[in-house]
């Protein structure tokens, strides 16, 4: 057995096909199928059940499977460790951003880490903050920057700043003129969240719990600009991060501060426990805890 007969056996696992992992693998079909028998026949086990049209893990295969990925893992942690030695401030960082955030961000902190390691690169990618923290969990990307709560058992996190949340209303809303109202005064209104894959919608919703009531939800959506422009034509009210109402900088809405409770909206930095950081995005973590937002 050797790394390459794991390496095989996991994509075909993955794909669940032995075309489309030999397209993967850039290895012809009779390779790999050549490669995974000689694995069981040192195992002495079956690890594909192959009378189906699509290939299914036998019950050893399924425990195959699970340790391999823990050994490709570690190996490729090896090559990474090496890679750091040679390559010092050199690297690239898969950084998960929330559709939020990237505005929060790019002003400041990346153009300045940037600036001081421009020989970083930085690749990153948009989801929303349900998304980031399962594919920092599964090894996609390097670090995330998203909301708590976070579950600490799998991740590290490193604050980073918190704003509070506020109303929407248009212009004409009876709130319009207040600078600030408590959230059970809202108990009646017909609120604008963001679907159930973003934290904000529990978020908001656990807080109108706190407050005594569950909210009448009119709409949802996952694009920030419409939730703004079904605002302004009075279809409900929303509560978003202060920072996105300068994205609505329209004369016919207001935002109000929110009285009681006060909501926050906890920024922070997560990745992966017990999971070996590259030099590049340990470096980032350092900038960002030298340069807090």
């Amino acid at each position: 057995m050797d790394i390459q007969h794991l390496k095989y056996f996991v994509e075909v696992a993955k794909q669940r096909n032995f075309t489309k992992a030999s397209q993967i693998l850039l290895v012809s079909q009779p390779s790999i199928s050549k490669m995974i028998k000689s694995l069981e026949d040192e195992l002495k086990v079956t690890l594909l059940d192959r009378s189906e049209r699509q290939l299914k893990l036998t019950d050893a295969g399924v425990v195959v499977y699970e340790h391999a990925l823990h050994i490709l893992q570690s190996v490729e942690d090896v090559y990474a460790s090496v890679n750091e030695v040679v390559q010092v401030k050199k690297g690239t960082i898969k950084l998960g951003l929330m559709p939020t955030t990237g505005v929060l961000l790019f002003p400041n902190v990346l153009a300045g880490f940037k600036k001081e390691y421009p020989q970083i690169d930085i690749e990153m990618v948009e989801h929303n903050a349900k998304q980031l923290k399962r594919k920092v969990e599964e090894g996609e990307i390097d670090l995330g920057i998203t909301v708590l709560p976070v579950d600490s058992e799998p991740f590290e996190t490193i604050p980073l700043f918190s704003e509070e949340l506020v109303v929407l209303v248009d212009s004409e809303h009876w709130l319009a003129e207040r600078e600030s109202a408590r959230l059970s005064e809202m108990k009646n209104e017909s609120f604008i969240l963001l679907t159930e894959d973003y934290a904000l919608h529990d978020v908001v919703t656990q807080a109108c719990i706190q407050s005594g009531f569950e909210p009448t939800v009119a709409y949802k959506s996952s694009l920030w600009d419409l939730i703004g422009e079904m605002v302004i034509t009075k279809l409900g009210i929303s509560i978003i991060p202060r920072s996105m109402v300068s994205r609505f900088n329209h004369r016919n809405v207001r935002a109000i501060s929110i009285s009681d409770p006060l909501i926050e909206w906890e920024l922070v930095l997560i990745f992966k426990k017990n999971k070996y950081l590259p030099f590049a995005a340990r470096t980032f973590i350092e900038y960002i805890q030298a340069n807090k937002l």
